[in-house]
């Protein structure tokens, strides 16, 4: 009996320290003016990697290094990304436009895949994102919705709890959200720094959103 008080009072006492660190992580922190910042991009497929790059596109040459992230099979995404990246050294010759990478994760949910199943398929995505996410060690993640952002973004603060680096999390909800969010946009709801919506009804539903019109 003693024992079992004993570890239920360590897994108590461990369940309260985790949730301490998760509110330090998560609540707002300061921001550090640089001359650069890491940039970590998730791209989904179709309509979300095409809104993804646009954003990309409008970003200065101080986002840099940037590090693309798509699924597996997504090679679609991955010939956007690179003529992208091919007309930004073609408009700016300066060697920080070049300065990308591109990577890649498994699916962390198919279409039409049922939701138990891809409670593993996500886990198992998790599984191979962390080790890539400490790998970069990201200043900020960019994302807007596709399944593939959810490994990432978990991972990117898994390294805020442990302590290893405080990843800013930015989330863009799609233009197609009109009055609703998407399943990704519920989830990273919690989990971002900072969630930008474009469209005044959602910033209603959500307060703590950012709206700033359409951005893409």
């Amino acid at each position: 009996m003693v024992c079992v008080l004993t570890l239920a009072a360590s897994a108590g006492g461990l369940a309260v320290l985790l949730i301490v660190r998760l509110w330090a992580v998560l609540r707002s922190h300061p921001v550090t003016p640089r001359q650069s910042l890491g940039l970590l991009i998730v791209a989904g497929s179709g309509g979300h990697t095409a809104e993804i790059l646009r954003l990309v596109g409008s970003l200065s040459g101080a986002y840099s290094p940037r590090h693309y992230v798509i699924a597996e099979s997504d090679e679609m995404s991955a010939k956007k990304i690179h003529s992208l990246e091919l007309a930004r050294a073609q408009n700016d010759s300066t060697t920080e436009h070049t300065e990308y990478y591109l990577h890649r994760i498994p699916r962390s949910r198919e279409v039409r895949q049922s939701w138990l199943s891809s409670v593993f398929t996500t886990l198992y995505s998790i599984w191979f994102s962390f080790p890539l996410v400490h790998r970069i060690k990201p200043d900020l993640v960019l994302c807007n919705g596709p399944g593939t952002c959810v490994p990432i973004c978990v991972s990117a603060l898994l390294l805020g709890i442990l302590g290893i680096k405080k990843v800013i999390i930015v989330y863009v909800e799609s233009i197609c959200r009109v009055e609703t969010l998407s399943l990704s946009g519920k989830i990273l709801w919690h989990l971002s720094d900072y969630f930008i919506v474009q469209w005044p009804t959602l910033k209603e539903k959500y307060p703590k959103s950012v709206y700033l019109g359409r951005i893409v």
